[in-house]
């Protein structure tokens, strides 16, 4: 997998030159124009989201049912026949397959699922390492695979029971109603 990727960023890279040497040599064969156009369009096919976001997707023909290769790196939910959201659980590379009503395959795409981009401070104190997610105002406790495992498990639980208090309160109040 790490080949195959690797080999097609390289031919993207050959593809971004192509526009220069595409002039300068008239003679390429077509076979060599189709085969960099090919791997050009399956390089942008591919599916780029940020952890813990959610992207939607849009399908050319209908789909039924959608898999994610690996279900602990990206999650996929179909909306209908022509669209499924796609959410970023943790780093990682993974593909996703979607299948149309007679069970066909209508999508093959690569999901790569990238860490968070902004309003993210990494505090690293020796080797242990400590995430939070910060505005202008202030930070808060923000854990990320690789973090020291207390504060991820500290901060993991806080956030779960809190959760779990409110799923309770919730449905105190629905029988109230």
């Amino acid at each position: 997998m790490r080949l195959c990727t690797f080999l097609l960023s390289a031919t993207v890279l050959v593809v971004a030159a192509a526009p220069l040497s595409a002039a300068a040599k008239p003679h390429l064969k077509a076979h060599h124009k189709t085969a960099l156009r090919h791997a050009m369009a399956q390089k942008s096919a591919g599916i780029g989201v940020s952890m813990d976001e959610v992207r939607v997707i849009t399908f050319e023909q209908p789909v039924a049912t959608v898999f994610v290769g690996n279900p602990t790196i990206a999650d996929a939910t179909v909306i209908d026949p022509h669209h499924a959201f796609v959410l970023g659980k943790t780093f990682g590379v993974t593909n996703l397959v979607a299948l149309g009503p007679q069970s066909q395959t209508v999508a093959n795409r690569q999901i790569s699922v990238a860490n968070r981009a902004g309003g993210v401070v990494t505090l690293n104190k020796g080797a242990a390492q400590f995430n939070y997610a910060c505005t202008l105002a202030h930070c808060e406790a923000n854990p990320l695979p690789g973090d020291q495992k207390a504060f991820f498990d500290e901060t993991t639980g806080s956030v779960a029971s809190h959760q779990d208090q409110a799923v309770k309160a919730a449905s105190v109040a629905a029988t109230q109603h």
